[in-house]
């Protein structure tokens, strides 16, 4: 069970503050993980290791903490029922696979059924879904279903493209390869237009 811990850096510029993450905990750990490796966890370069990967992992996995669904909870009442769209919102995440980032961007369409956003929230929406242990497919999905739920919107188009270190720097060693996934709700699954339109303006010329 993790506990509120006091998180107060000594090396870099950063307010102290509470964090529910066990940062004790965390610096163990990465200690018996240096030991384990053949490491010596007290050499000058490693002493403060321990502690800037708990910083880290807190501010990594801050999604774990947080309920995105609060940034959908303020709206706008608009009678515009028309595709919004927010391309290319940058986010990284971590693979619980293999505990190693994926880095890449989502592109995120609805149509409002008399509800709109302010365009921020579905950035913060993205940033918060995404720090936490993630596979790319249920960050999708996660996200869409958000939209849905919340906006009850008459359609959501959710699409990532991300590239995962943990295929790019160990296993199969593929540093090009990208992962695409999408996920497709109401107007965008049914209509072929509407998906059509929204995968246009997305790609362009990239298709």
């Amino acid at each position: 069970m993790s506990t509120s811990v006091s998180s107060c850096a000594t090396d870099e510029a950063m307010p102290c503050e509470s964090t529910p993450v066990d940062l004790p905990r965390i610096e163990r750990a990465v200690r018996e993980i240096l030991s384990a490796v053949g490491e010596d966890p007290d050499r000058e370069g490693l002493r403060e290791t321990p502690a800037r990967v708990a910083r880290m992992y807190a501010e990594l996995f801050s999604g774990l903490h947080t309920d995105p669904k609060v940034h959908l909870q303020k709206f706008f009442t608009e009678k515009y029922d028309e595709m919004v769209l927010v391309k290319d919102i940058a986010f990284n995440s971590m693979c619980e696979h293999h505990m190693l980032p994926f880095i890449g961007k989502a592109h995120i369409g609805y149509v409002p059924n008399g509800k709109v956003v302010g365009l921020s929230k579905l950035a913060r929406v993205v940033e918060e879904v995404s720090h936490r242990p993630q596979v790319q497919e249920r960050m999708t999905e996660q996200i869409a279903d958000l939209l849905i739920q919340e906006l009850e919107v008459k359609g959501v188009a959710v699409v990532i493209e991300a590239s995962h270190s943990c295929m790019s720097i160990r296993g199969i060693r593929k540093p090009e390869s990208m992962c695409v996934t999408s996920a497709m709700k109401g107007l965008f699954r049914t209509n072929l237009s509407s998906r059509s339109e929204v995968m246009t303006l997305i790609y362009g010329d990239r298709r």
